[in-house]
């Protein structure tokens, strides 16, 4: 059973359907019993830096993702804002991420560089930056709605570029993994993906 962490925050119910279409039982739920007891997670996400981590700490949601991810290591993917949320802080706001990994969130306003429009939104084609069991097509296309993002850093495992600049749509340390596209708007490439983090 995948649990879809339910925080307020993020596309629940078209992960779900995205789920139940490659025939993946999953459940939304922000129960703690639920969460720990999960064979699977998936921690959602669209909004604010803050407002996510505001939504996870209203709900005592923090301890029983640390229990389920970092004591049981459970595999969870991280999507968009979620993926966001599992690093240390964003230029976005001023409240600590669950900080599972050692990543700081950035802003393109940021770059000097960077031409292009903000947000950053549209389908564009990904590559795998390190041998990985949730991507294993290099010409894959993912949806992308985002204005911050992680820099490349060790975790890298999957890369993507806009406008000159190359940073990191995806990442794992350990059970932890993280996408800033969204598989459940992605059509095949999605359900690709959420199948292969189901057969972990």
């Amino acid at each position: 059973m995948i649990v879809i962490v339910d925080y307020k925050l993020g596309n629940l119910g078209s992960i779900k359907n995205m789920l139940n279409k490659i025939g993946v039982e999953s459940k939304i739920s922000s129960k703690h019993e639920d969460i720990i007891n999960a064979k699977k997670l998936i921690l959602p996400g669209v909004g604010s830096f803050d407002n996510g981590v505001s939504n996870l700490r209203k709900l005592n949601l923090i301890k029983a993702l640390n229990e389920a991810v970092i004591i049981n290591k459970i595999p969870i993917l991280g999507i968009c804002l979620g993926m966001q949320l599992m690093g240390k802080t964003s230029d976005e706001g001023e409240l600590n991420g669950l900080a599972w990994v050692d990543l700081n969130v950035k802003s393109f306003e940021t770059i000097k560089t960077y031409k292009g429009t903000i947000p950053l939104m549209g389908w564009n084609y990904v590559t795998i930056a390190k041998e990985n069991k949730i991507l294993k097509n290099d010409s894959s296309r993912f949806y992308f709605v985002h204005k911050y993002y992680f820099e490349r850093n060790e975790y890298q495992i999957i890369n993507s570029e806009a406008n000159g600049i190359s940073y990191c749509a995806g990442f794992q340390k350990e059970n932890v993994f993280g996408v800033q596209f969204h598989p459940e708007k992605s059509h095949i490439y999605g359900m690709q993906l959420f199948k292969e983090f189901s057969l972990l």
